[in-house]
């Protein structure tokens, strides 16, 4: 029997997180709209982490709602610490970088978020960020990554 948590189909997401020119890159589905005005997000983020690094010394970050022909970047992104691979290089080599607004993110992403942290506090085995959105742009509504999906594929057990 699955745990209550995984009970539920939730959007899979990327955090891009940005530090000294450098771009990291995970996979998130700990993540909720919890305000409509202003606009605001809260995403859970694993403590110790490059993504939470990159968190704590700088004050934006895009959130990106994945495709589903995005899958086979679960293993790379979710899967491998960016503290043991650059993640940035290994998605060039894949030619799945484009620009938005001057950051690199993600090619063929159904949704992109840019957003401002505005608190942190910590969390059990996480860390909770609120975000402010500043701006957005919806790509695609169609056959966005979901949490079963990759459970589905086999993806995560």
């Amino acid at each position: 029997m699955r745990r209550p948590w995984n009970l539920i189909d939730v959007p899979v997401y990327s955090l891009a997180t940005y530090y000294n020119g450098k771009l990291n890159m995970n996979i998130c589905t700990y993540v909720s709209c919890v305000s409509r005005k202003p606009k605001m997000y809260a995403i859970s983020i694993e403590k110790h982490s490059k993504t939470s690094e990159y968190l704590k010394k700088s004050n934006y970050a895009v959130l990106q709602l994945m495709h589903t022909s995005q899958q086979n970047l679960v293993q790379l992104l979710g899967k491998k610490s960016g503290f043991h691979i650059d993640k940035e290089e290994s998605l060039q080599n894949r030619n799945s970088l484009t620009l938005w607004n001057n950051y690199k993110v993600l090619n063929n992403v159904c949704a992109l978020l840019e957003l401002d942290k505005s608190l942190s506090n910590p969390s059990g085995d996480h860390e909770l960020f609120m975000f402010n959105v500043k701006r957005t742009k919806t790509l695609n509504d169609k056959n966005i990554l979901m949490f079963q999906d990759l459970i589905s594929n086999k993806i995560i057990l």
